[in-house]
């Protein structure tokens, strides 16, 4: 996931705890290392799984009108 300025904490751990099955606390985690760091690692998948992890990350955030950004890059 990367971090932007716009999109708001708290919409970024919602979508990793609904998108990676993370517990909030983890989310948290994870939000504040792409807010602190420009970037953060939700997870590691097979390529199938992480294309459709992103895909629904982008939706979501499209449908709440953010311009979060989440992708995908070979281990």
């Amino acid at each position: 996931m990367l971090n932007d300025d716009f999109t708001p904490m708290e919409f970024v751990v919602f979508v990793i705890q609904q998108f990676f099955s993370k517990d909030r606390e983890t989310a948290t985690q994870i939000m504040l290392k792409v807010h602190q760091h420009g970037r953060g690692v939700c997870g590691v998948y097979a390529k199938d799984v992480a294309a459709t992890k992103v895909e629904q990350v982008m939706s979501a955030a499209r449908q709440a009108g953010h311009p979060l950004q989440c992708v995908m890059e070979a281990i």
